[in-house]
């Protein structure tokens, strides 16, 4: 697989004049001036072009685009602020322009999935959290913008770097890891309980995540424990091309990534890039235009550094290590019974195709000493894996209940503070006295 990017890159090099033909060709058929633009061969031959030229363009990172937000029905600019990087990953902070007095809202650390795609594909998840919630977000890096020279990022750095989050936002923050990072997010903490450490945050919320792939086994949990780790790094690794910044690089890269993607629901995709065929051809601009906004994002796909995806796939799908008890974070264990004072909320959803019901759930088995009180689980009925976080259910139905759960565990931490203060008041005075 050493030169498949090289091919990928030679084949997109090759059809860029015939995308840039029907580009023109495009913008030529609609054109006002052009009276063919107003009859059905001029919109049947814009509408192919269209097709073509989306269907072989690299797609680049998008934006989040949040600009502003509604706080008790009042519009409120939005600045998206880098307030920690590394080489591999910028805390995004979304910043609302709020004048006077700030009322406190949950603080929380949207942690996005390495998984293929940028973290904008949470772009609707930040939408539905900023009115009532102070959100930073993972933006991770592309590993193919990555130099050499930057080193290394597996699984263990991946867990150091939401350790270090953690720590720079403080005790009261509230984590909330959607597919992928629940793994990792749940070690994190683990690791930090287990040290003692007060940076702690106040809850974690997994959702979709692959806990325990055992449970409920995908068609993607089913690949990856029949074919093992060594045919993932024979048949998906590469190295990244020149002139990129990573040149050099071992990568799973986003291209094949998204090949996969496609392959599980190819009927579906094809019949909806036929649909906006059929929809460009009748003018109905609106139906098209959502087609071009959900395949901007989806077709989007970003680099993992070859390290990271081959630790993942062994410890997560391959050998279940954190379930088994058996998972290490560089040379220390990760106990899930350390973790004592951080709440636990999961969140599934009854259709999901890629981490299958029970297995997000499997955190609060394995959670044994978090109180009783301090857990919450649901299962969102009719939706698949896009849906737990995204989409008219999740704004409905799951989010509110997420909202419910880190308000709840504020209000409390709260009271708990003025008992404190008023206790330490009588002490004073009694001593005093």
């Amino acid at each position: 697989m050493s030169f498949a990017y090289h091919a990928y890159e030679a084949v997109h090099m090759m059809v860029s004049p015939a995308r840039a033909m029907s580009d023109a060709m495009q913008l030529a058929f609609k054109n006002p001036a052009n009276p063919l633009t107003y009859t059905p061969l001029g919109r049947t031959i814009a509408a192919s072009c269209e097709l073509f030229e989306r269907t072989t363009r690299r797609y680049g990172k998008p934006a989040f685009g949040l600009d502003t937000t509604t706080m008790n029905g009042v519009k409120v600019d939005v600045e998206e602020r880098v307030v920690w990087q590394r080489p591999f990953c910028n805390l995004v902070y979304f910043d609302r322009k709020i004048e006077g007095r700030r009322k406190p809202q949950p603080k929380v650390l949207l942690v996005a999935p390495m998984s293929g795609h940028y973290a904008t594909l949470l772009r609707g998840t930040v939408e539905t959290l900023l009115p009532d919630h102070e959100v930073y977000i993972t933006d991770w890096i592309d590993a193919r913008l990555v130099p050499l020279s930057a080193g290394r990022f597996d699984l263990d750095d991946y867990i150091d770097y939401v350790i270090a989050m953690l720590q720079k936002l403080g005790p009261d923050t509230h984590v909330m890891a959607v597919c992928q990072p629940s793994v990792p997010v749940l070690a994190a903490i683990a690791r930090m309980e287990a040290e003692g450490d007060p940076s702690s945050p106040r809850s974690m919320t997994l959702m979709g995540g692959p806990i325990d792939t055992r449970r409920s086994p995908t068609a993607v949990n089913q690949l990856a424990m029949e074919r093992g780790t060594d045919w993932f790094r024979r048949n998906c690794i590469t190295r990244v091309p020149f002139p990129h910044l990573g040149a050099f690089r071992e990568v799973y890269p986003g291209f094949m990534q998204l090949s996969g993607f496609m392959a599980m629901n190819f009927d579906r995709h094809l019949t909806a890039h036929y649909d906006m065929y059929k929809h460009l051809i009748a003018g109905d601009g609106d139906s098209a235009e959502k087609h071009r906004d959900f395949y901007d994002e989806y077709l989007a796909v970003m680099d993992l550094t070859a390290e990271f995806y081959l630790q993942t796939v062994d410890t997560v799908f391959v050998k279940h290590a954190l379930p088994k008890g058996e998972m290490m974070h560089r040379d220390k264990p990760v106990d899930l019974t350390a973790i004592r004072s951080v709440a636990l909320m999961t969140v599934e959803g009854e259709n999901d195709d890629i981490s299958g019901v029970g297995q997000t759930k499997a955190a609060h088995d394995l959670c044994v000493n978090i109180p009783d009180d301090m857990r919450v689980e649901y299962l969102q009925k009719g939706v698949g894996h896009y849906g737990v976080f995204n989409g008219s259910r999740f704004r409905s139905e799951i989010a509110p209940r997420i909202a419910d759960f880190m308000l709840t565990l504020d209000m409390k931490a709260a009271k708990e503070r003025r008992n404190e203060t008023a206790e330490t008041a009588r002490r004073a005075l009694k001593v005093a006295g």
